[in-house]
């Protein structure tokens, strides 16, 4: 409140000083052109045409003083701000949950409207990006935060606050070093079906700046904990996609249709819960299409209300139900020729062959894996 009202009080009596001034000068003029009338009277003649420096004196202290105020409390905010921040670091735990930082916050930010641009990209991609999109249409009309939870900032909800700090890192995957706009631009191809953003786009520096924002309490190399997904526990045995399909019906369906397509939020605005599967799903070569990955997802944050802490379906309901969803029919791999150059590299459950060990493909998709994590391990062991 202070904040506002301050300035406008010295907009009013600057305004004031003005018209104070002008009248002054007109009086000035028109005491010039009489003086005759004041010769008997110098001193009150003399006054009269200094008066309007005593106006000066006060308008230029206000002028000087307001704008020093104004920059030394701003300059004391940032610095203070900027404190916060290295202290946060200086104290940073990786045996602690992570905890994304306010979000009022981002107004205390510099570039605050960048920031907050690139959270509302990652909130609702698709008002921005999608098949209607105001700014292009280059995805399928999923939102980035329906895999990245609360815009990236939900504890084991495949978030954000490791990025900044990991990138750029060597991705078996792509068998090169990636920067932070390839994996942003790996996201909206694969999870987004879509197209890439230009790295000197708006929209592509507008997400850089949200990450840079999201992990600024992360040092460099860390990876906090509570950071992407939940690692569940092997099952002794493969997935059973009918158990899937039975979990689905009793706990997804109510949001997500009995179609997988999604059905209303309830915010209204024409938006819905994202589809699990078709056209409109995320594709092939996306991350969730991995077993491990969809399940770890879905035991920390599904159905609706879940955390890691208080799941809601146990860790075979998360196997079996991730089965049941990823082998519904969805985009297909566009990148299938090219991802991971050297097989040797391919994690216990891609589920597209070759390998380099003799466990079936359905093996590497459903499990399970720990025969196949054991091979890994001696093979890597034994080089």
């Amino acid at each position: 409140m202070t904040e506002v009202l301050l300035p406008t009080l010295a907009i009013c009596l600057l305004l004031l000083l003005v018209k104070m001034l002008n009248d002054v000068g007109k009086v000035t003029s028109f005491l010039q052109q009489k003086a005759d009338i004041f010769t008997p009277s110098p001193r009150s003649f003399a006054f009269l045409l200094t008066v309007k420096y005593y106006i000066y004196l006060p308008l230029a202290v206000l002028i000087f003083g307001s704008t020093a105020w104004f920059f030394l409390k701003k300059t004391n905010k940032e610095r203070d701000f900027e404190r916060q921040k290295a202290v946060a670091i200086s104290q940073f735990d990786t045996a602690k949950i992570w905890c994304a930082p306010e979000p009022l916050s981002i107004k205390q930010e510099k570039d605050a409207n960048l920031i907050q641009y690139g959270r509302d990209l990652i909130a609702h991609t698709s008002d921005y990006l999608g098949p209607q999109g105001t700014v292009r249409p280059i995805s399928n009309g999923m939102n980035c935060q329906n895999c990245h939870l609360d815009g990236g900032a939900k504890p084991f909800g495949n978030n954000y606050s490791a990025v900044v700090a990991t990138y750029p890192k060597f991705r078996a995957r792509s068998g090169a070093t990636e920067t932070i706009v390839k994996r942003v631009n790996d996201c909206l191809q694969r999870s987004l079906n879509g197209q890439e953003l230009d790295s000197t786009s708006l929209e592509m520096q507008a997400i850089l700046a949200y990450f840079r924002w999201l992990g600024q309490a992360v040092p460099k190399a860390k990876t906090p904990k509570g950071s992407g997904l939940l690692k569940l526990k092997f099952l002794n045995r493969a997935a059973n996609l009918d158990s899937g399909r039975l979990v689905f019906i009793e706990k997804c369906q109510r949001c997500h249709g009995s179609d997988g397509q999604g059905l209303p939020m309830p915010e209204g605005n024409n938006r819905r819960y994202p589809p699990l599967w078709g056209l409109g799903s995320y594709n092939e070569g996306a991350g969730l299409y991995r077993l491990a990955s969809f399940a770890g997802y879905v035991k920390a944050n599904m159905p609706f209300g879940a955390t890691y802490d208080n799941p809601q379906l146990s860790d075979a309901e998360a196997w079996d139900v991730a089965a049941f969803v990823n082998t519904q029919p969805r985009p297909k791999h566009p990148f299938l020729a090219t991802d991971f150059p050297k097989i040797e590299g391919k994690p216990f459950d891609h589920p597209f062959g070759p390998f380099a060990d003799t466990f079936p493909e359905r093996q590497h998709k459903f499990g399970p894996f720990q025969p196949i994590v054991d091979f890994q391990k001696r093979a890597k062991e034994a080089k």
